[in-house]
């Protein structure tokens, strides 16, 4: 249609449209029987959509249909003048305003107003897009208008699927089309869009609500209630455990983990290197208030330079001459005595001699250790030496001491314990990456999950960065709020896996960031459209080079020879690969996606492609979205990846999670979970929810794939997110109760699932859990068994026979304690008598 027909004609359709509300009163007489009148609207930016039913004393609170999902979280993710049209399908189409100076608006589609699909943003050629509204047309398309601060009025054109849209061009539409019904809902006036629905359609919004309220009042139960509670027993309790000879084929890789680099879990802590800021990188993108010099101190200002750098990727390095040039570390650094540690530096001498003296010194100015270095040379060179300790001390500093009044440059300065995991030069934190392998995860998640998508289009991990020498990677800003050398890269992320008999499955964005970023240039935010069209064969070349880095063959393949050169000649045998992580599920997503998914399943089609459904579980429009294009490409996705973290309470009561889930569809990687509560620590009673849970995800192991715990490190005075499975410091590694559940369920796990039946009374059935798996490869049996009620729980076994010398591993505990003991013994006459908040594993 020309666009000045379709100004009129959107006038006389909106002149029909406020008829309706003009007699409305009559509408309701008349149609009582049929139709029933709500009000859709927002009560305030921060509010999101809201629904509201007339009923004979005026309008009623329904509840909120869908909230903003624009932009930073706390900033923005805001709503305002949302307009809502309804197709001749009966399904549904929501525009609104997200900011005032951004060149878009957010749209999108409903069929039944309840379950809204993930929003999209298409960008109009004008700076803002004010008041967006939103008219239904006969051949179902939809026409959409908004005004620019300017007062101009401009009109776009969207597809029925509400996910394409025209150019953007000027109106003359009159600004009647911004009229607004209006309802008094709580004593307060509000515009918004007024229609009439069938009783049916209410039902199923009024249902909507019910059962969230429900699910809410589930979900709020606590074992810190249970003394207080009527509900909970206050005697011994009795159940009866039914074990049959039915046996199903489960996951052998159900219990692994996910390493993001948050809450400083990379640089400064699992990736060994002592020195912070040792390429003088530092910047304020990285944190406001940081710079080249952030952890360097010195008695004059310290000179950096970009004039002869020793990488294009690392330009930065200080040049000094007389002054001693000292390092803070992180938070201190922490030797001990009689301990080895590796010095090196890179010196641009510029053909002079300069002697160093390299120094550890303690708090209290005591020289910890102490090494020799001559310099000289006409380009960058690398220097080394050991620094052997006499003395420890928690919080010492490496001093740079020059022997003469001569200016070199410094780069790359580090300082690394000879005793890294397995002994491997440039490596891990040994005591953090024994209590990880302890865990004996079945394969390790990297480098991270918003990480990965990153802060905006020009932060996306680029693996390609992260391997090769350590002064030639690239080092960028994390989205946590810090500096990532990418000392600990690809390279040191795949030789851990292999190191600790763990899968590798590295997680890479979907062409798409983060899609809570800040806006860019030009005023866009979230996902900023992803990486443009043009650009996407490139990156998509990207990925199936991590593939040929990782498993081809160094004689044919440049990329495999990088692999071979750092010292890998073998293939690290990639299976896995994920695309995406808790992405908005909008159009971006799905085309980049799917684009990815395709080029790798040709010329790769062994591996196994983990997608995405979005940060949050079932009935989230993400969620329901990314399962729906799962479904109807099920050819492109082994598996796709969940997220969740909930209340103990919503881990109780939704055992049966995975139940009905079709068994013919592509697994399930429950990739980052963890169980909460108001302290936000892992406590006995967070371990226990958790527990429950995962006898549940055993039992659904063959529709399960993989589970891991998030996050899983967090050092102290850094944290970005709690709670976390291990906190450390530069001298401790504190297991948290999660991690033992983690552990014991993998160290204890199967790949066959024995049928059981526990009997109790119903009301107690969500705090006790039985799972019993099998090994078929050592035979082994394994019980797990899980009373979270507050009394001791007596388990009578059908069909089991426990040997009185099997072993047993346990813990019990209150539900406030942060800290527990694990206890191993033999099961004995009591194996199944289990005091209260216990979790017990039998070896069979």
């Amino acid at each position: 249609m020309h666009p000045q027909r379709i100004n009129d004609t959107i006038i006389m359709k909106k002149s029909r449209f406020y008829l309706l509300g003009i007699f409305a009163t009559a509408s309701i007489s008349v149609c009582a029987q049929t139709t029933k009148r709500v009000f859709v609207y927002s009560p305030g930016e921060h509010a999101g959509l809201h629904v509201a039913q007339f009923t004979h004393n005026g309008w009623q609170e329904l509840g909120q249909l869908c909230s903003s999902d624009y932009g930073t979280w706390g900033a923005e993710k805001r709503m305002y003048h949302p307009s809502v049209a309804r197709a001749a399908d009966g399904t549904w189409r929501l525009v609104f305003q997200v900011n005032d100076s951004s060149p878009l608006f957010a749209a999108a589609y409903s069929r039944n107003l309840v379950t809204w699909r993930p929003q999209d943003y298409p960008v109009m050629s004008t700076p803002q897009c004010l008041k967006p509204v939103v008219f239904a047309n006969d051949n179902g398309t939809f026409d959409i208008y908004y005004q620019t601060k300017t007062g101009d009025k401009r009109w776009v054109s969207a597809s029925g699927n509400f996910r394409q849209f025209s150019k953007d061009q000027k109106s003359l539409i009159d600004q009647a089309a911004w009229t607004r019904d209006t309802a008094t809902i709580a004593g307060k006036l509000h515009e918004g869009n007024t229609f009439d629905i069938t009783a049916q359609e209410l039902s199923t919004i009024t249902s909507h609500f019910q059962q969230l309220q429900a699910d809410a009042r589930l979900s709020s139960e606590r074992m810190h209630d249970d003394a207080k509670n009527s509900l909970q027993p206050h005697q011994p309790v009795t159940a009866t455990l039914h074990v049959s000879n039915s046996e199903k084929t489960i996951s052998d890789k159900l219990i692994g983990i996910f390493f993001e680099d948050i809450s400083y879990a990379a640089d400064g802590g699992l990736y060994a290197e002592l020195i912070q800021n040792r390429d003088f990188e530092y910047n304020a993108k990285d944190r406001r208030e940081w710079n080249a010099t952030t952890a360097w101190h010195s008695a004059s200002p310290i000179d950096i330079s970009t004039q002869h750098p020793l990488s294009s990727n690392n330009p930065h390095y200080a040049v000094i001459a007389a002054d001693t040039l000292w390092n803070e570390g992180w938070d201190g650094i922490a030797v001990e005595a009689g301990h080895k540690y590796n010095f090196s530096m890179y010196v641009l001498a510029d053909g002079q001699k300069q002697n160093f003296t390299i120094q550890l010194i303690g708090t209290d100015g005591t020289i910890l250790a102490s090494s020799k270095l001559k310099t000289q040379g006409t380009d960058w060179q690398q220097y080394t030496c050991v620094l052997s300790t006499k003395k420890s001390c928690t919080k010492a500093h490496l001093a740079i001491i020059p022997q003469k009044s001569v200016r070199v440059g410094l780069d790359m300065i580090s300082l690394f314990p000879q005793e890294t995991f397995m002994n491997r030069p440039n490596g891990l934190r040994r005591d953090l990456a024994q209590v990880i392998a302890d865990l004996k995860p079945k394969f390790v998640r990297f480098p991270g999950g918003c990480m990965s998508h990153g802060q905006g289009l020009d932060n996306i991990y680029h693996w390609n960065h992260t391997v090769g020498p350590l002064q030639d990677r690239k080092p960028d800003f994390n989205i946590w709020g810090y500096h990532q050398t990418r000392g600990l890269g690809f390279f040191e992320y795949f030789q851990f896996c292999e190191d600790i008999g763990a899968e590798p499955l590295p997680v890479l964005a979907a062409g798409v960031p983060c899609q809570n970023s800040a806006a860019n240039a030009q005023g866009i935010g979230g996902q900023q459209c992803g990486i443009p069209m043009d650009q996407m064969p490139a990156y998509i070349q990207e990925l199936l080079d991590l593939i040929e880095w990782a498993n081809g063959d160094p004689a044919t393949s440049k990329w495999a020879k990088l692999r071979a050169d750092a010292g890998h000649p073998a293939p690290f045998n990639l299976k896995y690969i994920g695309i995406g992580n808790e992405d908005i599920i909008g159009t971006v997503f799905e085309e980049r996606y799917e684009m990815i998914c395709k080029a790798i399943r040709q010329k790769y089609p062994e591996i196994k492609i983990c997608g995405t459904v979005g940060p949050f579980h079932a009935p989230s429009a993400d969620y329901v979205e990314g399962w729906d294009f799962t479904k109807r490409h099920p050819e492109l996705q082994y598996m796709v990846d969940e997220h969740y973290y909930e209340s103990t309470g919503w881990f109780m009561h939704h055992r049966n999670y995975y139940d009905g889930y079709d068994r013919t569809m592509p697994k399930v990687y429950l990739g980052e979970y963890a169980a909460s509560t108001n302290v936000k620590r892992p406590n006995i009673e967070t371990a226990l929810a958790e527990a429950l849970y995962l006898t549940d995800v055993e039992r659904n192991g063959d529709v399960v794939e993989m589970t891991s715990y998030a996050p899983m490190l967090a050092k102290d005075k850094h944290h970005n997110w709690d709670p976390d499975m291990i906190y450390f410091s530069n001298t401790e590694v504190r297991p948290t109760p999660a991690y033992h559940v983690q552990r014991m369920f993998s160290v204890y796990g199967g790949d066959k699932y024995v049928s059981t039946d526990i009997q109790i009374a119903p009301e107690l059935k969500h705090r006790v859990g039985v799972s019993l798996v099998r090994h078929s490869a050592t035979g082994r049996r394994y019980l797990k068994l899980v009373n979270a009620l507050p009394v001791e729980l007596t388990i009578k076994a059908n069909g089991l026979t426990i040997p009185a010398d099997s072993k047993t591993e346990e813990f019990s505990g209150q539900p406030t304690d942060q800290t527990l003991e694990m206890k191993q013994g033999v099961a004995g006459p009591n194996a199944l008598t289990l005091p209260p908040y216990t979790f017990r594993v039998i070896e069979l």
